[in-house]
């Protein structure tokens, strides 16, 4: 169930999927996050709290890691450790490095010096730790995590699932434009919904995919995102 808010601009949204592709999603169970899962960011973030729609690229290719969120990880428990960054933040470069661009944003790291060992000497008291807690943080922000296709099968499919999905984000988008909530575009996928969907009437703020190292400096990244303070208790 989503929240009551969403329900009839969702329901709208799926009838524009392909008829083919709306029977695939109902009876298919080799895809994630599930059919119970893909639509988690529109359980947790009422549609009248909406200011800002973050569009990743396709779910993670790793089933415990794909829950229906753009960019959470739920494979990630922790995001700090004695040594600095948890391993398991570590190996999710995207999320390396957005964590990274927080801290230098936060100005607890400078940007000179965004090793291990200085997120190490961090005063981690008044930080949050959990990857639900930074999808809290970006809610309270207003901000959906939505990519541009909502389900993952395999790597060679990617291109074909965002495309089927374009149907369901234009007519999303459609009954948002009232709103305007401002769109956080990251990636080359997400860039292209510029070229195949109508945006005219929406702010778009584009940037690198977190996979990027530039991400961590981007001036961008570092005012929008340190304005959310995302990584504050």
């Amino acid at each position: 169930m989503t929240h009551y808010s969403w329900e009839a601009i969702l329901f709208k949204a799926y009838n524009k999927l392909d008829k083919s592709y709306r029977n695939f999603l109902e009876q298919n169970r080799e895809y994630f996050p599930s059919k119970e899962e893909y639509l988690n960011a529109f359980k947790t973030l009422p549609r009248n709290r909406v200011k800002y729609i973050l569009f990743g690229q396709d779910p993670y290719p790793r089933e415990e890691s794909a829950k229906g969120y753009a960019f959470i990880d739920a494979k990630v428990k922790t995001i700090f450790s004695d040594r600095g960054l948890s391993k398991e933040v570590n190996r999710a470069t995207s999320l390396r490095n957005f964590i990274k661009m927080a801290l230098v944003a936060k100005g607890d790291l400078q940007k000179e010096n965004i090793s291990q060992e200085a997120i190490s000497q961090i005063d981690k008291h008044s930080l949050i730790d959990s990857i639900d807690k930074l999808r809290i943080n970006f809610e309270k922000n207003g901000v959906l995590l939505l990519n541009t296709a909502l389900i993952f099968t395999d790597k060679k499919s990617s291109s074909k699932h965002i495309k089927l999905w374009q149907p369901f984000i234009q007519s999303l988008l459609a009954s948002l434009e009232a709103d305007s909530p401002k769109l956080i575009l990251f990636g080359i996928h997400a860039k292209e919904l510029k070229k195949k969907l109508s945006l005219e009437s929406f702010k778009i703020i584009e940037m690198e995919h977190p996979y990027n190292h530039t991400f961590i400096l981007n001036e961008k990244a570092l005012k929008l995102f340190g304005s959310m303070k995302l990584l504050d208790k």
